[in-house]
């Protein structure tokens, strides 16, 4: 006979989202930084989905923040921090070169080139390879950008913050109100993003 595993606090409908409005990204990202020091993981933080998300979701109702914020059922997007959104641009343009570099160095060595070709086609090449991650990169960013004026439009960015006990929520609340957050309160937790 199988023995089964104990229900955790979300499978038994104990968990609790905290959630909250943000008029300033700076303010939410502090509140963000402050849950993750204070022990909440970042797989219990998320942001609103992309407009497209919502609205295929949930139909053409209001986007508005305040009612998003009201409804558990909003579409929840993955928190993703700074650092690894930059590292990741990083590494899209330095794969690109790095693509480029190489390809160029072989065919111009392999085409019978000078060691100096092939130097030159290396860079040529790379160079090439890293301006179009660095576009990349910039869509990227743009993208992120987009996101936050569309959220901006709509009231506000929301962020929410999953209690796994009273403690945590109560920490949530207050963590969140203290960086500037507008109309948080908690409500029966969603599933995870």
């Amino acid at each position: 006979m199988e023995t089964q595993k104990p229900l955790t606090p979300e499978q038994r409908g104990e968990m609790r989202e905290v959630v909250g409005v943000f008029k300033d990204l700076d303010n939410m990202q502090s509140a963000i930084d402050e849950l993750l020091t204070d022990g909440f993981d970042q797989s219990m933080i998320s942001v609103l989905a992309p407009q497209a998300v919502v609205r295929e979701a949930l139909g053409d109702q209001s986007l508005s923040a305040e009612k998003l914020g009201e409804n558990p059922q909003a579409p929840h997007g993955a928190y993703i921090d700074p650092e690894a959104r930059n590292e990741a641009k990083a590494s899209l343009i330095g794969a690109l070169f790095y693509i480029g570099a190489i390809s160029g160095a072989g065919m111009a060595l392999a085409a019978g080139g000078t060691l100096g070709a092939a130097i030159a086609a290396a860079l040529a090449l790379g160079g090439g390879g890293g301006l179009i991650g660095a576009t990349l990169a910039q869509l990227l960013g743009s993208a992120e950008a987009t996101w936050v004026k569309a959220q901006m439009a709509h009231g506000g960015m929301l962020l929410w913050a999953r209690a796994w006990d009273a403690a945590k929520e109560h920490d949530a609340l207050e963590i969140m109100r203290r960086n500037g957050g507008q109309d948080v309160h908690t409500h029966p937790g969603a599933a995870p993003a």
